[in-house]
């Protein structure tokens, strides 16, 4: 798209609002929002069926992120006209918006005070040993064959696992939540909605029966804790506790997956930086943060919306109006990074929002870091010659909302 297609509005070809949700769209959207920081900052869009500002700039998305003005909790603000354009979902499906991810403070702060010790740094470096297992587990299964596609045998099944475990789900449980965050993550349509309606009717129901379970025979995991979780003389309800499930579920592997994948991804794609890798593993961590601020393994913040009417950079957002944070396009706005396309694993300063900021920056944030900074070194250690199995425009990329990932990664080494 040029930048006279975005002076005119941000409009496709065929005159529409460009969807962030398209495939097409998530295999490169870096253009795009290139012409939209220098062009037009604040621009219409749309994400499935819902149509809403993306916000482009580095402080533009800083700011909004701890903006009093936008608030997670469409309810707050939504007249009449607005919830007509949201799809349409029943009553029980409704009752998983009770998670910290769609409130705003007070409740914000306690749902998470709740469940935030099970994600502190420290809890997590306890973690390490068993992640570090898990791995090398994956890894062994697949070394002598010469191939793997890194999502299905090797990025998906660690975060999952890792997740599973510290809730206390059993193994063929985890299949069926993967299966369900593939639903959960398509485009807000009607239609998708309809076609998610079995699954997260059936999810519901099992986790439901899950905490009852946990009621009765307390165990050493997070349902439990969840179940019993307390703070200020304040629990969990039962509606709270099925969505905090679903939400760290899904959230808790999602990111990590995209990390890994479209981080092994821009690696094979820069070379260099590969073989700087290889050759100075002690660079992970920093490599990993640059990888979160080139990938962007979550595109856009979850929805905000305005509670009052304002104007920004000449545009005018009113009460009610759906406003994405584009991360992907701050974090790659040279107002911040010099040279901001190019992947420099050693980068410092690097202040990259891909895990947002403000009451509702990552809970995940540390385990996430960890997941990945264990995955890609061992993926470098005992995968020799690393490569491609089929040419980088051959790949696919995920029709979804909020992240951005690959369908599959198809990977040859040496045996």
């Amino acid at each position: 798209m040029n930048a006279d297609s975005v002076m005119q509005g941000g409009k496709s070809a065929t005159g529409k609002l460009v969807d962030i949700t398209r495939a097409e769209f998530k295999a490169n959207p870096f253009p795009y929002y290139a012409q939209l920081r220098e062009h037009q900052p604040v621009m219409r869009a749309r994400m499935g069926r819902l149509e809403g500002w993306l916000l482009t700039r580095y402080d533009d998305v800083q700011a909004a992120l701890k903006d009093p003005r936008l608030v997670k909790n469409v309810n707050a603000v939504a007249g009449a006209k607005e919830q007509s354009k949201r799809p349409w979902m029943p009553a029980f499906l409704r009752a998983l918006e009770n998670n910290m991810l769609d409130q705003d403070n007070p409740n914000h702060a306690r749902l998470r005070a709740l469940v935030h010790r099970a994600f502190t740094p420290a809890r997590v470096e306890q973690l390490h040993s068993r992640i570090e297992a898990l791995a090398n587990e994956l890894l062994d299964a697949q070394q002598s064959r010469g191939e793997l596609e890194l999502i299905r045998d090797f990025a998906l099944p660690l975060p999952l696992t890792v997740i599973g475990e510290l809730l206390g789900i059993s193994a063929a449980e985890r299949v069926r939540f993967a299966r369900l965050a593939k639903s959960a993550l398509l485009p807000p349509t009607t239609f998708n909605v309809l076609r998610m309606l079995p699954a997260m009717w059936a999810l519901s129901r099992f986790v439901r029966g899950l905490l009852v379970q946990r009621k009765q025979q307390p165990q050493d995991d997070l349902l439990t804790a969840l179940v019993q979780a307390e703070e200020a003389g304040d629990r969990l309800s039962e509606d709270e506790q099925v969505a905090m499930v679903l939400l760290l579920l899904i959230a808790g592997h999602e990111t990590t997956v995209n990390l890994i994948s479209s981080g092994v991804l821009a690696l094979l794609e820069n070379p260099a930086q590969l073989q700087f890798l290889r050759a100075h593993p002690e660079q992970i961590k920093p490599a990993v943060e640059e990888l979160l601020r080139f990938c962007n393994p979550v595109e856009t913040a979850t929805e905000r919306y305005a509670t009052e009417d304002f104007t920004l950079h000449g545009t005018q957002v009113r009460r009610g109006d759906l406003v994405l944070a584009v991360l992907a396009s701050a974090n790659r706005d040279p107002s911040q990074f010099p040279q901001p396309e190019v992947l420099e694993l050693t980068r410092q300063p690097n202040r990259h929002l891909a895990f947002g900021q403000g009451i509702h920056f990552c809970l995940g944030a540390p385990l996430a870091r960890m997941e990945g900074q264990v995955a890609i070194s061992l993926l470098l250690q005992r995968l020799p010659n690393l490569r491609l199995a089929v040419p980088s425009s051959a790949l696919r990329w995920r029709a979804t909302p909020v992240v951005r990932g690959l369908v599959a990664l198809p990977l040859r080494f040496d045996v």
